[in-house]
């Protein structure tokens, strides 16, 4: 996610410069084109600009607006499990009468940090990237049980609901308490099946290679348009047609898939390791993790 506000040149230029080389390569052939044979057989309409421009246009604002709709919603999905986590943590540590009780009390401990190491399996499950962070929470045997698995972070639910059924037969909870935790089990579960179903739900194709295939449509007419009313120029303003309008559908596909690992995406690194501070605070435990750092001078977090 970025952090700034403000982009330099420099930053620009290298989110952009594949397709900056590309337009001017573009422009240039269709002004020779029309220079050297096409201006002697056919004139292109000064309305064909205006027109195609509108209906692109209407292309990338709908493209931009769904992908935005996706990313703003995994923000929410994520927003939510944070709170629901502070909450998981807080009722466990103060809803359990653990009687002194060793065992229990470290049960009910190890509940909260079992589900660090749901919230991290999820993250890895989203990014898909070989990460094996949620393991230091977990015991071996639990290790093995939810690798054999595909689910990873639905088999730690299981074993989340399991303990806290024990909690409840051995009268650790009373039923209010664990009505109010299993609903955070569920909210829990709610938000992976969310988080997946953004994750699993390809943004339509044809929506995407249409938009583009009419963007370049667009640059090659417009340039053919200019070239007769200003010549070699056309080669410059050509590519800023095509910058303005790539570069807008660029900062909507980028969005499209809020789980990956790029700097637009959902800050997942940061949000997960918000959720570890916080239990590991609520515990009271030693050491507390620092929070994940902005990256190139704090432009984005990842």
């Amino acid at each position: 996610m970025l952090l700034k506000h403000r982009l330099s040149l420099h930053q620009i230029f290298t989110f952009t410069w594949k397709v900056d080389i590309m337009l001017l390569l573009c422009c240039t052939l269709v002004y020779l084109l029309d220079t050297y044979w096409l201006s002697d057989h056919i004139a292109i309409p000064v309305s064909v600009s205006a027109v195609l421009g509108t209906a692109i246009a209407f292309f990338i604002g709908f493209n931009n607006n769904q992908a935005y709709d996706r990313w703003w919603e995994a923000r929410i999905i994520w927003g939510a499990l944070v709170n629901d986590s502070r909450s998981w943590g807080r009722s466990l540590l103060h809803y359990a009468n653990t009687n002194g009780d060793l065992e229990l009390r470290a049960q009910v401990r190890h509940m909260i940090y079992r589900h660090l190491a749901f919230v991290y399996a999820l993250k890895a499950a989203l990014r898909k990237l070989p990460d094996n962070y949620y393991t230091r929470f977990l015991t071996k045997e639990e290790i093995d049980r939810v690798q054999e698995q595909q689910n990873i972070p639905n088999a730690l639910l299981n074993l989340q609901s399991e303990d806290l059924q024990q909690l409840r037969q051995s009268g650790a909870i009373d039923g209010f308490a664990f009505i109010e935790l299993n609903e955070l089990l569920v909210k829990h579960c709610d938000e992976m099946g969310k988080s997946e179903r953004i994750k699993n739900t390809v943004f339509p194709p044809s929506y995407v290679y249409f938009t583009r295939v009419f963007i370049w449509f667009y640059v090659i007419m417009n340039t053919l348009m200019m070239t007769e009313a200003i010549g070699p120029w056309s080669i410059l303003f050509g590519w800023g047609f095509g910058f303005v309008y790539h570069v807008t559908h660029l900062n909507g596909i980028s969005l499209m898939n809020p789980f990956e690992y790029h700097p637009l995406g959902t800050p997942l690194d940061s949000i997960a390791r918000t959720i570890e501070i916080n239990l590991i605070e609520l515990m009271g435990d030693e050491p507390v993790p620092q929070p994940v750092k902005p990256k190139i001078d704090g432009l984005y977090i990842m």
